[in-house]
Parts: structure tokens; C-alpha cells; sequence
């Protein structure tokens, strides 16, 4: 072939360069910097895009999720990290909460008849801090209160005069045992055992007839009749004391009742200004709180009434009346008041609207609230003031977001996060009470009523998988906002684009962009996107680009960001993370990675590959060869047969065999060994994007026509030989290019011109960069987009492709006309070794030989 016809035939499928880039003209903008955009910026917002492009669907199902009131109806947002997901569902919630009425506040109190179960108390906004410190405050008051009321002579005199009483009809009833005691002859004598009955015996003496009681000796010696008299005497006397001590201690008890009613009247008459006074500064509170929690919608139990626990703090303050009286004496004892205050769970700012919750570190505990424990001298100790609030109780009456990864890796998170959504109340429970080996007491909180909307963000497959493997998930989650990774690029999204810039710079108080800055970051968005006719929307990675430009602009002491900035942010990114990048490029111009750009061999292509290191995407040349040899293995790729190739690369080769077939091997069968392999290539490989340069290989090997070394291949063939697109596009050329750069570029000439074929379908997700587009520029390297594999052979090797084909027929037919040659000649040759009938000689002669004796 001349070399007209063949520059004629690269021609026809080289790309010009305003097909590798599609550009916007600055002086299309109708503005010189972001600046002017500013008064538009509240316009773009109004429109329900805001700092959110491209994502109405996600938009108007936040919007729709709260709306909707029903319990279920909670939000999951589905997205890439860095699209702006958390960032605009936290911005949309804060701007809905600050319409709705701030939820109320929670105090956790004792519960006088039984305190392991803490009483929680439902109050307006701003009135739970302000109970607390009225109940701390109503201590010091009722101290001084009850000290000085107990102090006063009214009490000291009624408290003498029932005393006095007491002690009057207890004496007279006293009296009256000795009298009679007297009258049977016997004395009444009290002891530190109590009343003993002794007998008495008449004496006479200097002063007449008297009485004393008798000795043990004198009692011993009368007889036995006469001591039974004395004993049933005493028993009758024992029996009139004890009834008597009976009727005493009844006295004292009624005395201890009329004491009590007395002090319980002082203590009554002391305290009920104080508790008059807080009751009515929160009746109306208490009101409200009834009234706001009547509306939840998850109410299924009733509060305790802030009334009734007055009721009872008074009674418990007036039977233990003694140690407010003990306190204001400034004894050594320490009195613990803390019974009677209030554990402030949740406080609520009434003009803050409802809450807005957003739990980075979705823990059980932070989640679900806990019950601490101090330790005292050795032992743990708690009660209701240990009582801590969880994100759940903080989020009560407005919206929690989440992190649906975080809440899935934290033990319990999930489970806890379901059990409240499903019955719409808050227990809190320590994870000890449920998994411990041994029950332990703890308190046990009167469950909180919930009302919130949850927002939880994560990724298409974390929802996926939930939706496969949780029942219970569709019906908590009923809402999907799907954020999109990219939209369609015209001149309303462009400009679009903009405004979402300026935002971000008016927010971010950076240096104004000019219009080469701004229609450098569409352009690098489209790229993103990897199609000319999209932008991509992940605002993180934008914000991030705008930041770095700027600073670049501050570091260079301009007033205003440029189109240089914007490529040097760009470039220094990759620098950043461009080591191995680096190392591979000095790799390639030492030529310890052989790959060669120039001249041409046979069985020998540049495939190009992709490297994804997370942070950073880089193209990378590999050589490929193949090997053609008599045989029946058909093609066998080495990477396959050692394990170093993934099932969709290995799909990508059956293909090949699959062509090869159908383009030879319909009169004729194929009868070939053939060896694919990438060379010092030591990783897994994944894809099938270099099925087409293996089929360019393997067509050279079989032909025996040189390919181009200084063109490499990406494109991904089907079994009629049509050429199918590939991602990664961009960075696949320019690590190409890179390689070719360190070689040393050139003019291309009429057969030795450097460049890559790429799918004809491929062609609108091209956004090289401007070296790349420079060169191609100055005919230093050129990008052929192709449709079919005959279109990609004609330009690696400059032959038409009906010659190709029509050596590779050649070839492949006189490789099974020398099998089948050979094979007579040795099957031949082996059947009269054993005899007639004796087929052991040939068995054992061909066991190891390549060809099966029976094809």
C-alpha cells in the first residue's frame, strides 16, 4: 500500500481536537467574575436547587418525606461520599425545623412509692431547666422554713402539753397498780427488767406495825400452801400490770399520733406557701405539656402528672420533716436532699424551633442514653440523676440524622434505632442488664414517648442490602432520595454551574472567580462526569477544587482567581497523590517496564489499563504479546490458568475464541495452540477493556503482520467483531501519552505516529487535558476512534482488512493441514509397532503427545 493511501486511512477515523474536549467560550458567560453573581445567588436558591444542582429527584423526596406526618415514613438518602448528601439533607432539615414549635422538655424525678423506677415529667420548652433550679432553690427555702417553724414556743408548748397528759394518765394508771398491789399485800417496784411483784409482811417495831417485804429465806420457809397463795396473788397482780402497760402504751401511741398530726400541721402550715407558689408557676406549664404531648403520634401511654408528684413530694417532705431540722442545725450529718430534685434529660430552647440532631458517632449508648454509675468507697452506686439522654431523647419532636454505615458497625446501634422507630418509645437500658451473665438491680426509667422523622445517609448497596436482608426496613424506611452523581450539560445547567460556584465562594469568603476560572471548573466537572454532555455533582470534590484554587491565587497575591490557578490546583492534586504514578513513570524511562512507542513487531500491542488508588486514577501502558503454535488448546490466557484474572476478563477472552470461529471456522476447523498474556504485569486483572488489543495481538500473530508500537488500544469487543466502549477514557490516553512523552514525541509520520485507538462510542466522554490537546494540536499524537476490529487493524498495521484476514485464514488453514499431516505420519508410523490386534505399544508411545489419536 502507498503511503497516501494509508495517511487516507488513518484520516478517515482520527479525531479532530475540538472532538477531545468540549470546551466553553469564555465570553460566553455575560459576566467578568463570580461577584456579579451574588445578587443572583437567593434566585438560584428559591428554585429548589440552591447549593444542591442536579438532584430534583432527591429534593422532591426529602420534600416529600417531610410532609409526610405517618410513622414509617422515615428518609434514607442514597448517594456517592462527597456529593453533598449529609451536607444538604442537614441544611434542608434546619430549614424545616425552624417552622415547626420546639418539642418539650423531659425531667426525670423520684419515684416516692418505688425509686428503682424513675418518673419522667413532660413540660413545655424552657420549663424543665427552670424546674430543676426552682426545685433545687424550694431545699434551701424549706430548710430554714421547717427549722424555724419547729423552733417556735406554740410547737414546744402543745408539744409539753400532750406530754403532760400522757404522763398524768399514765401515772395515775401507775398509782393505781401499786394501790392495789398494796390492798393483796404486795409492793410494785419497777426494774431494769420491768415490774416486779414482791410480797409484803406485817413487822413490829419501836415505832408500832409496819410493812417490808418478805426475804427469800422467810418466803422459803413458809409452807407450801402459803407460797401458793403469795404466787396466784402475783399472778393476778402481773396480769392487772400487763393490761395496765398496755393501756399505757396505747397512750403512747396516741400521744406519737397527736405529735405527728401536730408536727405534720406545723410542717404543712411551714411548707405550703413555697409549694403553692411553684405549683402554680408550672400548673399552666403542665398544661401545655398535656395538651403537646396529646399530639404525638406515637402517644401510647400517659405521663405522670406534675401535679400528683407535688402531691406526693409534700407528703414525703412532711415525714421526714427531721432532716430539714438536722440540716439547719449545722450538724455534723450529712442529709441527702437529692430525692426531692429534678434530673434535667432534656432541655429544649422554645425559640429555637424543633431539633435537629446529627449523630457522628451513632454508638448504643449515644444513641439509646445510658444510666452512669459512681463509684463510693469500693461499690457502684446510682439513681435518677445518673440518668443521661441519648440522641434519640435530643432529637424527640424533630429529625436525627445518621450515618448508615457508622450505625451498622456499632454494636446494637441498628437494632436500638429499629426498636424505637417500630414502637415509637424510649427505654433506657444499660447493654449489661441484657447481655450480663448475672442480673444485676438497676433502675429501671418510665419509657419517653418519640416523635421524630430519622434521616440516615449511606450508599446505594448499604441500602440494597438492607432491603434484601432487614424485613423490617421497608417498613421504617418507606422513603428514597437518591442523590445522582451527575446532569446533563447545556446552557442553563452550565450557568447553573456557576451560580452553584459563586455560592460556595460567598459562603467560603474566597477571592472572585473570572470567567476563565469558571469555565475551567465546568470543563474539569464534565470530565468528572467522564461524558462532554454531563457535569458531575459531586459538590464535595468541586468545593474542594474552588478552595484550592484560591489558595493558589492567595499564595501568587491576586486579587481574583484565574483559568492558571484553577490547572495548578488540578495538577497539584495529582502530584499529591501521584507517587506510585511517578515510580511506574521511572520505571518505563529506565525501561525496566518494557514497553515500546516506536517501530513495529509481530504478536505485540500497547493495552491500556486503569489504576484506581482511591484518592487518584491513573492510566498505564501494558505490553501484551501473543503466541501462536500447532496444536488444540485453542486460546489460553496466562493470567486465566494461573488465577491472576477476574471472571469478567476471562469472559472478554472466551469472546475472542468465540470471533475467531465465527471468522475462520465455518468450512475449516480451528486447530491452534495460542499464549495471551500481559507482560511483567504481576497484579489481579479485572475487565474486559483489552479484549480488543488481545484480538489485535493475537490477529498479528496469526497473519504474521507487524502492529504500530507507537499506538496502544483500549476498547472491548463482542463476538461479531464490533468495537464496545470503556471507562476510565481520559486517564487511559494520558498515561499513554505520559509514556510517550518520556520516550520522546515526534511529528507523527505517514506509518510511525503515536497514539491510541479508542470505541467510536467513547468519542463524547472525552475531556483531555490541554497538554494532551496541545499535542494533538502539533501532530504529535493523534486519538482514532473505531467502530469494528477490521477498522482498528487497518490502522495498527496499515494493511486493509480483508488482507488481514484473508493471511490469518491462511495461516490457520495450513496449521490443521500440518496437524493432520503429522498425525498420519505418526500414528503411521506407531500402528505396526505392536503387531495386529496390539494396540498397547501405541498407547504407551503417545500418552505424553500432544494431539488426541482419536481427533
Amino acid at each position: 500500500m502507498e503511503m497516501t493511501d494509508f495517511r487516507k486511512m488513518r484520516e478517515k477515523w482520527e479525531l479532530p481536537v475540538d472532538k477531545l474536549r468540549k470546551v466553553v467560550d469564555p465570553k460566553s458567560w455575560g459576566f467578568e467574575t463570580t461577584e456579579e453573581l451574588s445578587s443572583h445567588l437567593s434566585d438560584f436558591g428559591k428554585e429548589g436547587k440552591g447549593s444542591f444542582i442536579g438532584q430534583e429527584r432527591a429534593v422532591e423526596s426529602v420534600s416529600f418525606g417531610l410532609e409526610v406526618p405517618s410513622r414509617g415514613y422515615n428518609i434514607f438518602v442514597t448517594g456517592r461520599p462527597g456529593n453533598g448528601r449529609t451536607r444538604y439533607a442537614l441544611e434542608r432539615l434546619r430549614e424545616r425545623a425552624k417552622g415547626l414549635p420546639a418539642p418539650n422538655d423531659w425531667v426525670y424525678v423520684t419515684h416516692f412509692d418505688n425509686p428503682g423506677e424513675p418518673l419522667a415529667i413532660s413540660l413545655p420548652a424552657g420549663y424543665g431547666k427552670s424546674l430543676c433550679a426552682a426545685l433545687n432553690e424550694l431545699i434551701g427555702e424549706l430548710k430554714v422554713a421547717i427549722s424555724k417553724a419547729f423552733e417556735k414556743s406554740q410547737y414546744e408548748d402543745a408539744k409539753a402539753q400532750f406530754v403532760k397528759v400522757f404522763q398524768e394518765k399514765a401515772g395515775a394508771i401507775i398509782d393505781e397498780l401499786k394501790a392495789g398491789a398494796t390492798e393483796k399485800g404486795f409492793i410494785l417496784k419497777r426494774t431494769p427488767q420491768g415490774f416486779v411483784n414482791i410480797p409484803l409482811i406485817k413487822t413490829q417495831g419501836e415505832e408500832g406495825l409496819g410493812v417490808r417485804e418478805i426475804r427469800q429465806e422467810e418466803f422459803e420457809a413458809l409452807s407450801d400452801a402459803q407460797q401458793k397463795d403469795y404466787q396466784a396473788t402475783s399472778e393476778e397482780i402481773s396480769q392487772r400490770t400487763l393490761a395496765s402497760l398496755r393501756r399505757i402504751r396505747d397512750m403512747e401511741k396516741e400521744l406519737k399520733e397527736e405529735l405527728g398530726k401536730l408536727e405534720a400541721e406545723i410542717c404543712r402550715s411551714a411548707i405550703t406557701p413555697y409549694l403553692s407558689d411553684i405549683r402554680g408557676k408550672f400548673a399552666k406549664a403542665e398544661e401545655n405539656a398535656s395538651a403537646a404531648s396529646a399530639s404525638l403520634l406515637n402517644e401510647s401511654f400517659s405521663n405522670e402528672s406534675l401535679s400528683r408528684w407535688f402531691d406526693r413530694l409534700t407528703e414525703d417532705i412532711i415525714e421526714n420533716f427531721g432532716a430539714f431540722v438536722t440540716s439547719a442545725q449545722d450538724e455534723p450529718t450529712e442529709v441527702d436532699f437529692s430525692r426531692y430534685m429534678g434530673n434535667l434529660f432534656v432541655s429544649n430552647d422554645p425559640d429555637a424551633g424543633a431539633p435537629v440532631v446529627w449523630e457522628t458517632n451513632p454508638t448504643y449508648y449515644n444513641l439509646a442514653g445510658k444510666i452512669e454509675y459512681e463509684s463510693r468507697q469500693g461499690y457502684l452506686y446510682t439513681d435518677f440523676r445518673h440518668i443521661v439522654a441519648g440522641a434519640f431523647h435530643r432529637a424527640n419532636g424533630g429529625f436525627l440524622v445518621l450515618d448508615a454505615e457508622k450505625a451498622l458497625m456499632n454494636f446494637m446501634s441498628w437494632e436500638a434505632i429499629k426498636r424505637v422507630l417500630r414502637t415509637g418509645e424510649s427505654n433506657i437500658e444499660n447493654l449489661g442488664e441484657q447481655y450480663g451473665a448475672i442480673p444485676v438491680a438497676s433502675l429501671r426509667p418510665t419509657p419517653i414517648a418519640m416523635d421524630m422523622k430519622v434521616v440516615m445517609v449511606g450508599t446505594p448497596y448499604i441500602y440494597e442490602l438492607l432491603q434484601r436482608y432487614d424485613p423490617e426496613f421497608q417498613k421504617i424506611f418507606k422513603i428514597k432520595a437518591s442523590f445522582d452523581f451527575d446532569m446533563p450539560r447545556n446552557t442553563n445547567t452550565e450557568k447553573e454551574m456557576a451560580c452553584f460556584m459563586a455560592g460556595i465562594i460567598q459562603e467560603e469568603g474566597l477571592l472572585p472567580f473570572d470567567v476563565s476560572a469558571v469555565s475551567e471548573i465546568v470543563e474539569w466537572t464534565s470530565r468528572a462526569a467522564e461524558d462532554q454532555d454531563l457535569l458531575s455533582t459531586e459538590a464535595g470534590r468541586i468545593r474542594e477544587l474552588i478552595v484550592e484554587s484560591h489558595a493558589w491565587a492567595k499564595t501568587e497575591k491576586m486579587n481574583r482567581v484565574s483559568q492558571s490557578h484553577v490547572q495548578k490546583a488540578i495538577s497539584h492534586k495529582k502530584y499529591r497523590s501521584g507517587l506510585y504514578q511517578d515510580k511506574l513513570m521511572r520505571a518505563l524511562a529506565k525501561n525496566v517496564i518494557r514497553v515500546d512507542t516506536e517501530g513495529s513487531a509481530v504478536g505485540q500491542v500497547n493495552g491500556l489499563f486503569v489504576i484506581d488508588l482511591t484518592d487518584h486514577r491513573f492510566g498505564h501502558p501494558s505490553r501484551i504479546t501473543a503466541n501462536v503454535y500447532m496444536g488444540e488448546e485453542g486460546v489460553v490466557n496466562i493470567e486465566r490458568e494461573v488465577k491472576m484474572a477476574g471472571p469478567i476478563h476471562n469472559k472478554g477472552l472466551m469472546i475472542l475464541s468465540s470471533y475467531l470461529g465465527r471468522m475462520y471456522a465455518q468450512d475449516m476447523p480451528l486447530s491452534l495452540s495460542a499464549r495471551l498474556t500481559f507482560e511483567q504485569h504481576y497484579g489481579d486483572l479485572e475487565g474486559d477493556s483489552a479484549s480488543s488489543a488481545e484480538l489485535y495481538c493475537l490477529l498479528s500473530a496469526l497473519s504474521g503482520l507487524p502492529l504500530k508500537q507507537g499506538i496502544a488500544v483500549t476498547g472491548s469487543v463482542d463476538q461479531f467483531g464490533n468495537v464496545q466502549p470503556v471507562g476510565g477514557l481520559n486517564e487511559k490516553i494520558e498515561g499513554f501519552f505520559e509514556c510517550c512523552k518520556i520516550r520522546g514525541l515526534s511529528a507523527s509520520s505517514d506509518f510511525d505516529g503515536q497514539g491510541v485507538t479508542i470505541p467510536k462510542q467513547n468519542v463524547k466522554h472525552l475531556m483531555l487535558n490541554h497538554e494532551v490537546i496541545s499535542a494533538v494540536k502539533d501532530g504529535k499524537f493523534s486519538i482514532w476512534a473505531v467502530s469494528t476490529i477490521d477498522e482498528g487493524i487497518e490502522i495498527l498495521t496499515g494493511v486493509p482488512a480483508d488482507s488481514v484476514h484473508g493471511k490469518v485464514k491462511a495461516r490457520l488453514k495450513k496449521l490443521v493441514e500440518d496437524s493432520v499431516k503429522l498425525r498420519k505420519e505418526v500414528f503411521g508410523n506407531f500402528s505396526g509397532l505392536g503387531g495386529s490386534g496390539d494396540s498397547g505399544g501405541t498407547k504407551n508411545v503417545t500418552k505424553n503427545f500432544p494431539f488426541s489419536p482419536n481427533v
